[in-house]
């Protein structure tokens, strides 16, 4: 193949290798469709305006791809040319599947509409999005975000759960918000309801399983975009349904557990939203979570001790993680064996109990079940210095009661930290 002479017009001016798919751009070079998309991909993603310049003429050219025109002449020239030269290995080229536009998108949209085509289009559109980022790119620019969000309501309205998964699932994969989907959910405090009447559905064990996991996953993506003042009008309702989801976790996919936790975490911080997590009993189911775990599982630990941090910044949150026999044990055990991450968050735990709950029976647990024992550890190892001073400060703030343990060196407990 090497001494084949190849016309150089079928060559890629970018990636200099035979065209599969030619296109040709506003300034009349044509180029292999894979290599000028990303060249206009890679572009527009810095560029402040819509433009950007031919790789080989420097015209301006805009960075949509849907302006770039396939040239069927030159690509039947180049597959005939393939065909001819088999026998000197070049290999065929097929014939190049039609990319995907918005006008297909809008004419999908519109069919939702259509009762006897509705689920017909919801599965061709799953289809899509699921083929490739190009794909879901498109069905955004194309406003199938907006229609899959009207559509989730519009369920929700009328109690019917047809396509309801099939929606779910595309608003999952094609999340990337416009300015006009970010309008359209920052505010909508009726999206949430309706993502709390899908985990309330009762579809059948394994409908239960793939529709409530796409539901959980969409809710977090939901939440990470909606208003402070919708996370603070959060009412109890909806925590319990949260903490009900950890409380079933043995029932759903780890990341449909994970999308829970990402969604108390963050609108724990909001309004009274730490005392209606506590009302719903999350302490406890954090702790089970964790300890049903026979390896910590990195992601889910953090986010674990994470939310377990932000609970204990009250008195009720540290009385029901001292209330649970395995609280202070299982808290001791992650540090030094997960990562600097779960330290930190564990660290912070055990900073909150010595300051505010640190009863004489509090401080003896710790001793006992080995908190205390960590604490020096971490002394000991190659954690990073701010680490290393919040273990140091639990162990000052309670010398006076430690120091007659075996486990502890005096000589940590009273050094100077400089």
């Amino acid at each position: 193949m090497d001494d084949i002479d190849v016309p150089q017009y079928f060559l890629c001016p970018i990636s200099l290798q035979i065209m599969k798919d030619p296109v040709t751009t506003a300034s009349g070079i044509s180029y292999d469709r894979e290599s000028i998309e990303h060249w206009l991909s890679a572009r527009g993603k810095d560029a402040t305006t819509k433009e950007t310049t031919c790789p080989v003429t420097k015209q301006p050219l805009l960075v949509d791809s849907e302006y770039l025109t396939p040239n069927h002449t030159l690509r039947r020239l180049i597959q005939a040319w393939c065909v001819a030269n088999a026998n000197n290995g070049i290999d065929p080229i097929p014939t190049p599947k039609s990319p995907l536009n918005k006008s297909h998108i809008f004419k999908l949209i519109r069919n939702l509409n259509v009762p006897e085509l509705h689920l017909k289009v919801l599965k061709t559109m799953e289809e899509i999005a699921e083929e490739s980022d190009k794909n879901r790119t498109c069905m955004v620019k194309a406003g199938a975000m907006k229609a899959m969000v009207l559509m989730i309501l519009k369920c929700f309205r009328e109690g019917k759960t047809s396509g309801l998964e099939e929606g779910l699932k595309i608003l999952h994969l094609i999340w990337i918000p416009t300015m006009e989907d970010k309008e359209l959910v920052t505010d909508n405090f009726e999206l949430i309801e309706s993502i709390l009447w899908v985990l309330r559905l009762d579809m059948g064990d394994d409908k239960n399983v793939v529709v409530k996991t796409h539901a959980l996953l969409v809710l977090k993506l939901i939440i990470e975009v909606v208003s402070s003042s919708l996370l603070e009008r959060l009412k109890c309702n909806f925590f319990h349904e949260m903490v009900k989801v950890l409380r079933g976790r043995n029932k759903i996919p780890q990341q449909a557990t994970k999308a829970a936790l990402h969604v108390l975490i963050e609108a724990c911080p909001w309004g009274r939203n730490r005392m209606k997590i506590l009302e719903a009993g999350a302490v406890f189911e954090l702790i089970e979570l964790e300890l049903e775990l026979k390896k910590p599982e990195k992601h889910v630990t953090e986010l674990i001790l994470g939310l377990l941090a932000h609970l204990c910044a009250c008195a009720d949150g540290r009385e029901q993680l001292l209330k649970h026999a395995g609280g202070i044990p299982m808290v001791a055990k992650r540090i030094l064996r997960v990562s600097p991450a779960t330290d930190d968050r564990a660290l912070h735990i055990f900073t909150l109990v010595s300051k505010f709950s640190a009863t004489n029976e509090v401080l003896m647990e710790m001793l006992r079940v080995g908190a205390v024992s960590k604490l020096c550890m971490v002394l000991q190892s190659d954690s990073a210095k701010y680490l290393k001073g919040k273990a140091k400060e639990v162990l000052r703030l309670h010398s006076n009661v430690w120091n007659n343990s075996p486990c502890i060196d005096v000589y940590l407990l009273t050094k100077d930290p400089r």
